[in-house]
């Protein structure tokens, strides 16, 4: 019987410990490598080749997300796990978009990351239920705004990234070389398409819609 071939990926030594004394406990899956970072995850996943990547997203250096953004865009056939203590939407949908074909929080069973392993490696997706809820989410509010963000102009667009990457209304205008004035009143009726409150708000959407990433 051919063994599921799994790299483990987390920064935190004892993490890494415990899944490895788990998988030990079954028979048709192995721990072929570790890695503690982004960079020597795609490093390894290149050498080892591994049937699934068990993927942390906060670490030093390079994070999950953008190793797995990397990984999946060198291997399209790579299956990786995202495991992480973050159970929010937006680093939820930022996992799935960078590519994993599967989501667990750290908080899940032994059991739950188990199947997870062996789902993944089957072809198919494996969602927690929590990640489940915050698709379904998601594509309520998409489907409550329809395509509100197809109403915006491309400039208004252009200005919607610029204010979710965190520049001020003052650096937006210095860097499309327009007023003060003018980026303010982009910024209004942006507010207005997408039914939006405030900047806190306008950032989630952009991290929805795939604009910005999740680091920003």
């Amino acid at each position: 019987m051919n063994k599921i071939k799994v790299l483990l990926v987390d920064d935190h030594a004892i993490m890494r410990d415990g899944i490895r004394a788990l998988i030990s406990l079954h028979d048709d899956i192995e721990i072929v490598g570790e890695a503690s970072e982004g960079n020597e995850a795609v490093e390894k996943t290149r050498e080892l080749v591994p049937d699934v990547i068990v993927m942390d997203i906060a670490m030093p250096g390079m994070d999950g997300l953008e190793a797995t953004r990397r990984i999946t865009k060198q291997n399209p056939k790579a299956k990786v796990l995202v495991l992480t203590q973050y159970d929010n939407k937006e680093y939820i949908l930022s996992a799935i978009k960078a590519g994993s074909a599967g989501y667990v929080p750290k908080r899940a069973l032994g059991s739950e990351l188990v199947s997870a392993i062996r789902a993944v490696y089957h072809g198919e997706s494996f969602l927690y239920p929590s990640a489940a809820t915050a698709l379904v989410e998601d594509y309520r509010q998409q489907a409550q705004s329809g395509d509100a963000y197809d109403q915006l102009t491309p400039r208004e667009r252009e200005i919607l990234k610029l204010v979710a990457e965190g520049h001020t209304s003052r650096e937006i205008a210095n860097m499309l070389f327009i007023s003060l004035k003018t980026v303010l009143g982009h910024r209004t009726r942006i507010m207005g398409k997408l039914d939006l409150h405030n900047r806190t708000e306008l950032i989630r959407y952009a991290m929805r819609k795939g604009i910005v990433g999740i680091d920003t």
